[in-house]
């Protein structure tokens, strides 16, 4: 099961938190949110569909997550829980940590922020960079 989350670079994004990755609905984003690598998402979490929502649930799950920009991608594998409400309505949150909340896809993720590629990060710097998170459930 697979699906795919068009988002938009912004000018502060800046990659660098050691424990989550994030993309937003939101337009804005200021220098704080620096676990945020796109904004303008077409979904947050609530907007998952329910069979989607039912997998990611599951303690068995392990989900992999590819960002894409034009030239280049960074993959990210997590873990599903039954903690994971997936509720929030504008917000995507991976962590590396067991922390969960409604922003919460995935849990024990392997890499964080920090570890995309400065290129990549370059690139998602850019307000006309159209990236895509790429969602892919095992």
């Amino acid at each position: 099961m697979k699906i795919e989350i068009p988002f938009k670079g912004h000018k502060n994004i800046l990659s660098l938190h050691e424990k989550t990755i994030e993309i937003t609905k939101d337009t804005e984003l200021t220098v704080n949110g620096d676990c945020i690598i796109g904004t303008n998402s077409s979904l947050a979490c609530i907007d998952l569909p329910e069979k989607f929502k039912k997998k990611i649930q599951n303690a068995n799950s392990t989900i992999i997550f590819t960002i894409l920009t034009d030239e280049h991608s960074f993959s990210v594998r997590g873990k599903g829980s039954k903690k994971l409400t997936l509720k929030h309505t504008s917000d995507i949150v991976l962590r590396k940590s067991a922390f969960t909340c409604s922003r919460t896809i995935a849990i024990n993720c392997d890499k964080a922020s920090d570890d995309i590629p400065r290129m990549m990060v370059k690139k998602l710097q850019n307000p006309k960079t159209n990236g895509k998170l790429i969602i892919e459930i095992k």
